[in-house]
């Protein structure tokens, strides 16, 4: 399969993410016990573009392809799962300068260390007011929010009425960007898994959001004509989680290996590597990771270049694309199950990486963009039954 990529900055970006994959490897435990990415990480990752993965290149952005933000992301995530995680929130935030009105796309995106963040879900109320809008709201999983310089929450649009519609008959529903200083961070983010990550609650009250600073994905039209702006924000974001579960998956599976090759398991003759159960587990391991991987590459490359060619991305392939990214992310967790299973009492000890795979790829598996309810709405598409389609 030959995939397309984006530019003559693309290797050059997966080279850099190699690099900071490597140096993560070690890191997890201690990103971690921090639940946040460490400073000189952040530092790293803002020098080398990985937050700023989907952002246009006339904003000075890597603008990859989606073929390349999955190795990209998948190559991070094998080093760090939280790491690549923060990665993909920030990367596909960005993407939305090619919504905005440039003045803004360039204060919020290009200001030197500029790296954005922040929630799609509606739970805030925006009224409006003169030149803008003033906001209110708390939302929960702020991926990152602690070395973010501006975040964004989702808001509806009210009045005494009630909300307001969209020329489309729908609510109205804005993503609204705050300088980071102005939004409050809520310690919330205790959790099984991805704790590196720093999905803290995020929490403003009464903040005026110009309206250049306040975009529709439902109304407004991207502003940029690269063909990753075709694609729907929501389906981007679904590619990005399940780069981030093919990831682990592979990290999972190399431990294993490794781990096989030296133990001999209690009341056994034989090596791990060499018992046929163990065998077959891998084989079946690699095989789902494999199946996975190359569904979601195949279907992308193939909806990228017909959106190429002809421009509006079709409904059926929108929901292929996320069928494509809740299929890796399920498989991929299935990988990551047989291995650890494997690893028998060896997985379960805080030394083990087997065990914050398994954590971290069950966090993945519960997030919106490709759970059970996406797939409902994807085969509503397929089998042509009328539905609300705009977060597919």
């Amino acid at each position: 399969m030959t995939t397309t990529t984006s530019g003559a900055g693309s290797e050059a970006v997966v080279k850099a993410a190699g690099i900071q994959a490597a140096a993560l490897r070690d890191r997890g435990a201690e990103i971690e016990r921090a639940r946040r990415l460490p400073e000189p990480f952040v530092r790293a990752f803002e020098e080398a573009g990985l937050f700023r993965l989907c952002l246009p290149r006339s904003f000075g952005g890597a603008e990859l392809s989606l073929a390349d933000l999955v190795r990209v992301l998948e190559t991070l995530a094998i080093g760090d799962a939280a790491a690549g995680w923060c990665a993909m929130i920030a990367s596909t935030t960005s993407a939305l300068a090619a919504w905005i009105e440039p003045s803004a796309a360039r204060e919020i995106f290009s200001s030197p260390g500029a790296v954005t963040g922040g929630v799609f879900a509606p739970t805030g109320r925006a009224t409006r007011t003169a030149g803008g809008f003033t906001v209110s709201g708390r939302w929960s999983f702020g991926s990152g929010c602690q070395h973010c310089t501006s975040l964004l929450g989702g808001a509806i649009v009210v009045n005494g009425a009630g909300p307001e519609l969209s020329p489309q008959g729908r609510p109205d529903i804005r993503l609204c960007f705050f300088p980071a200083e102005e939004v409050e961070i809520l310690d919330t983010w205790h959790v099984s898994g991805l704790s590196g990550t720093g999905s803290h609650d995020l929490a403003v009250r009464d903040r005026f959001v110009a309206d250049p600073h306040a975009v529709s994905l439902l109304s407004d039209a991207p502003r940029e004509a690269g063909t990753l702006y075709r694609v729907p924000v929501f389906g981007l974001l679904a590619v990005g989680v399940a780069s981030i579960a093919l990831g682990i998956a592979r990290r999972a599976i190399d431990e294993l290996v490794a781990l096989a090759a030296k133990k001999t398991p209690a009341l056994a003759q034989k090596r791990l590597a060499d018992r046929g159960t163990a065998q077959v587990a891998v084989a079946q391991a690699e095989g789902a990771l494999g199946g996975a991987r190359s569904f979601l590459l195949a279907t992308i490359d193939d909806v990228w270049r017909r959106v190429e060619a002809g421009g509006t991305i079709a409904l059926v392939d929108r929901a292929r694309v996320r069928i494509a990214a809740a299929h890796a992310v399920r498989d991929a967790a299935r990988a990551v199950d047989l291995v650890y299973e494997l690893g028998g009492g060896s997985s379960i000890y805080q030394t083990s990486p087997l065990q914050r795979c398994f954590r971290d790829v069950h966090v993945v598996t519960q997030h919106a963009s490709v759970a059970s309810g996406s797939l409902e709405l994807a085969g509503r598409a397929l089998l042509g039954v009328d539905a609300d389609y705009s977060i597919l």
